[in-house]
Parts: C-alpha cells; sequence; structure tokens
C-alpha cells in the first residue's frame, strides 16, 4: 500500500458525569486525511483545508504522530499528509484528536499494522500532548475504538468499549464563541464534597449500566454532572436555556462537550432528535451568535478506511 484516504470522526468527551474518563464517536462529522508513501524519509504537510493550523512537521499533531510511529518502526520511507478538516478546532468536539487518531490509524495501515489500538491510543495521545500539552485519552481512544469508550486507568493505559443502544442519536449547538481549555481547566474545583462525589461516580456506574442494557430511563438519570458542569457552564452563553430547551424536546439529557463551548444532547430515536435539533435551533435563533448545528448517530466504527492503493 502506497496511499491511504481515511475519515477520523469527531468525539463527545466527559459525557456529563465522566470527566476525562469518558468518550463517544460522531458519525456524521470529522477529518478527511489523505497519507501518500515518500521516498524522502521525511513528514510532510501539504495541504490543510478548513482550519488554520501549523504546517511545520513537529507542531501539526498528524505529522507528530506519523513522525513518531515511523521512528518507533525505523520505517524506510517517509509521508505526505493532505488535511480537510471537517470541523473547527476550539470547538470542544475532539479537533486534533481526530486527526492525531485518524494519523495513528492511517500510519498503522502503511507499516502493515504492526501495532495494536492500544499502542495507536498512546501515539494519538502524544499528538494531544503536542496539540494542548496534555497526553489525555478519552477523545483520541472514541476516535480510535468507536462508540462509547471508557478510559478505566492510565497507568497502565487500559480502554473499555461500551455498547451504544442503536436507538440513541447525538445533537448537537457550537457556538461561535471561544473557549480555551486552560480557561476551562482553571475553573475546576481542586476539592469537592465527599456526597457530591459519590453521586458523580454513581452516575457514570449508572450510565454504562445503562448504555449495556440499553435501559434509556438510566442513561437519562445518570447524564448528570455536578462537579464540573457548574463550574464550567459560566463559560458558554445561555447554556441553562439550551439544556432546559432540549430536555423539555425529549432529550435524554444535555451537557458540555469537551471544555465547550459546544453542548450535546443525546436522544432515543430519530424523531425525538429532530425535534431536540429544531427547539436547540429556536433558541439560540435570536440571540445574536453565530452558530453550527450537528445531527447524528453514534459512530460506532471509529476511523474508516476510506481509499487505498
Amino acid at each position: 500500500m502506497n496511499q491511504i484516504k481515511i475519515f477520523s470522526p469527531a468525539t463527545v468527551a466527559n459525557v456529563s458525569c465522566g470527566f476525562d474518563c469518558l468518550g463517544f464517536a460522531v458519525n456524521d462529522l470529522g477529518d478527511t486525511m489523505t497519507f501518500t508513501k515518500t521516498s524522502t524519509k521525511e513528514v510532510k504537510i501539504t495541504d490543510i483545508k478548513g482550519a488554520n493550523l501549523p504546517l511545520e512537521a513537529d507542531k501539526n499533531v498528524a505529522s507528530a504522530v506519523a513522525l513518531l510511529m515511523l521512528e518507533k518502526h525505523s520505517a524506510d520511507f517517509g509521508l505526505e499528509i493532505s488535511i480537510q478538516k471537517g470541523y473547527s478546532p476550539g470547538s470542544g468536539l475532539g479537533s486534533s484528536a481526530a486527526s492525531a487518531a485518524g494519523a495513528a490509524f492511517a500510519v498503522n495501515e502503511l507499516l502493515g499494522k504492526p501495532f495494536s489500538q492500544l499502542e495507536l491510543t498512546k501515539f494519538a495521545m502524544y499528538g494531544e500532548k503536542v496539540a494542548c500539552g496534555s497526553e489525555i485519552a478519552d477523545n483520541v481512544a472514541a476516535a480510535l475504538y468507536g462508540g462509547f469508550i471508557l478510559v478505566q486507568q492510565y497507568e497502565p493505559l487500559a480502554i473499555v468499549k461500551i455498547p451504544v443502544p442503536e436507538e440513541l442519536m447525538l445533537v448537537a449547538i457550537h457556538p461561535q464563541v471561544k473557549v480555551r481549555t486552560k480557561d476551562a481547566r482553571d475553573v475546576l474545583p481542586e476539592n469537592i464534597p465527599l456526597a457530591d462525589a459519590v453521586t458523580q461516580w454513581a452516575n457514570v456506574g449508572g450510565l454504562i449500566s445503562g448504555l449495556y442494557s440499553q435501559n434509556f430511563e438510566v442513561i437519562a438519570n445518570s447524564l448528570q454532572d455536578i462537579v464540573v458542569e457548574p463550574a464550567r457552564k459560566h463559560l458558554i452563553p445561555h447554556f441553562d436555556l439550551v439544556k432546559e430547551s432540549a430536555i423539555n424536546a425529549g432529550a435524554l439529557n444535555a451537557g458540555i462537550s469537551g471544555s465547550g463551548p459546544t453542548i450535546f444532547a443525546l436522544c432515543k430515536g430519530e424523531e425525538n432528535a429532530k425535534k431536540v435539533y429544531d427547539a436547540i435551533e429556536d433558541t439560540y435563533a435570536d440571540k445574536g451568535i453565530d452558530f453550527t448545528m450537528v445531527y447524528s448517530k453514534i459512530n460506532t466504527e471509529g476511523v474508516k478506511i476510506l481509499e487505498q492503493n
């Protein structure tokens, strides 16, 4: 194989109660990336469309991941990488993770698949370090594995894939405002009351149980964040109004995607999801803030090959 074209999905991390440990992949939003072997042993970004991102090999997450993998495997070829961003960085939908996970997957295919999915997650985590300074796994693991994932532990890294009820749908709104990840981290409480901690980890357990059993009532009741969301929601204009509108329209529940500003809602079935989409859109229509909307099934496949030769 000399060339591969892949799709790498956007992701929703935290999923309300699962701060830094839960995530899921989005079906109809992501990056399209093409990787072509070269004889120069260099890695070059030849083209980026849809976002203003670094072209330098050590600063772009895709090329940084590729460089690390080629070095680890002592590869006898280099790469040219073309990136089509399907959505904007800083959205709270795992933009850097899509590029990092896509690169890890594609380079592994071109190398003959020497690395496991868990090893690919570790390579993609290096891309997250290049992007934001932290080797976080929730977004990249969701993009690579597809569906819902739990980062069960970091040392050693352990990822658990969680089944997704077929009727589960995502609706999300991305207000065109900036929420820096650092700012979103800085507002988090350093300590939380034991009672709040008990409630939070019970919700995580409940959400995972609901996904396994396809119990939408348990999913709805468990999608509650009493630790992070109260501290961050003021960073997102009209968050409470959007969440209330989504739930009133039939959403199971709603919350902050990643560090924001995207607000996500999970819904049972397409009919409910369409009603929630319309309700959220109507809520933001007169607020004087540009926004984009997402309507999608949950992506259970993860990164996928579009073309290869």
